[in-house]
């Protein structure tokens, strides 16, 4: 998926960091850690084409890791960010030397690298709920249950048995390393026991198994605003699942399905439908009721009106989201050419043809291309 500025395509940023728009901000990282890594200039001396591939990935990374750009982005795309949503920073909204450690140290293997925390962020959760026409056009107040995982209420999440949480790991001292002498060379290897976390739970919890988290079934009152559409995501922050060893938790994205409407169609913030007519009513001119989303309402027929005709009703379509105001009803008036008639009324007819006389020119082809796809 691209968005188009002027004659210049970008990629989208999920696509570019080859992750999934629920992505975590560890995955994220991970995935641009490794693709830095890869195209970096000083490992591509010479590639044009490897330095464009780090300058893109380095913006996608600097955008989805802000919260608030990537925010931005997820609701509006490219245009959201504008020209501020990358500084030419390759490092994003991290720490430059937390990125600098955690990349360039591996890739050169200078520098210190950082000891790894058993303190995670929670995992973003995604939930589709299918709604209503109606509900998308008017909004609605639902609730849904969502499977989660939670802190464990035995030890409050800190994994033990006592509760006070790990204790320092006795094989590397809290360092979450273990260094080797060889020769003149000292040699820095994570510690096996914790795994680099520099600490261990030596009395785990028994309802959460020294996890800190048990999987649990939640209950949620969302809401769903007037004017949204297929596709809409709703973030709801901090309804995602529960962080490990102190780590805040993650977001619900909530994304709606739309079921169709018997017979309104939804463009933009107008509703169209199509609303059969007699001849008379066409020729004469009438007004006659209409069914709308509100209730009834009444459509005035101008007198000549053509088949295939738009009338507009002001502010009977779709709420703007967020905003106030609405858009418009838009009946295509198509009329009706009765099938079974009497005798009287084809007497009736043959006389008023007798009187009106239409000269049967031939078109161009696209005026019936728009009559067959009225009638389509």
């Amino acid at each position: 998926m691209t968005s188009r500025t002027g004659n210049v395509s970008k990629a989208d940023y999920y696509e570019l960091l080859g992750v999934t728009r629920t992505a975590t901000d560890q995955e994220l990282k991970a995935a641009y850690r490794k693709l830095a890594m890869q195209h970096h200039p000083d490992r591509n001396p010479g590639d044009r084409a490897a330095e464009e591939r780090f300058k893109e990935c380095s913006e996608a990374y600097q955008v989805l890791s802000d919260p608030q750009k990537r925010a931005a982005y997820d609701r509006y795309g490219h245009a959201g960010v504008g020209a501020g949503g990358f500084d030419g920073s390759p490092f994003g909204a991290q720490d430059i030397g937390d990125i600098f450690g955690d990349i360039f140290g591996e890739m050169f293997n200078i520098g210190g690298t950082r000891r790894p925390s058993r303190v995670q962020k929670g995992r973003d959760l995604r939930h589709d709920l299918t709604i209503e026409f109606e509900e998308a056009v008017f909004g609605k107040e639902t609730k849904i249950t969502i499977h989660r995982a939670e802190a464990c209420k035995d030890c409050r999440g800190t994994g033990t048995a006592t509760g006070r949480g790990p204790s320092t790991c006795p094989h590397c001292q809290g360092r979450g390393q273990v260094r080797y002498q060889q020769g003149f060379f000292s040699i820095a290897r994570t510690c096996s026991h914790c795994g680099g976390s520099g600490s261990v739970i030596s009395d785990p919890c028994t309802a959460c198994r020294g996890e800190g988290r048990v999987d649990r079934q939640h209950e949620m009152q969302v809401t769903i605003p007037a004017g949204v559409e297929e596709g809409t995501r709703i973030r709801y922050q901090g309804e995602g699942e529960a962080g490990r060893f102190g780590g805040g938790p993650g977001d619900l994205y909530i994304v709606l399905r739309v079921r169709p409407h018997k017979f309104f169609e939804r463009e933009g913030n107008d509703l169209h439908c199509i609303i059969p007519i007699s001849f008379p009513q066409a020729a004469l001119g009438a007004e006659i009721g209409i069914v709308t989303l509100d209730g009834p309402a009444r459509l005035k027929i101008p007198e000549g009106t053509q088949s295939g005709q738009e009338i507009r009703v002001r502010g009977r379509g779709v709420p703007y989201l967020n905003e106030h105001g609405r858009g418009d009803l838009v009946a295509q008036v198509v009329i009706r050419t009765p099938t079974r008639l009497t005798k009287a009324q084809k007497d009736t007819l043959r006389e008023l043809g007798e009187t009106m006389k239409v000269e049967n020119t031939p078109t161009s082809r696209t005026l019936f291309e728009k009559v067959k796809e009225m009638f389509s």
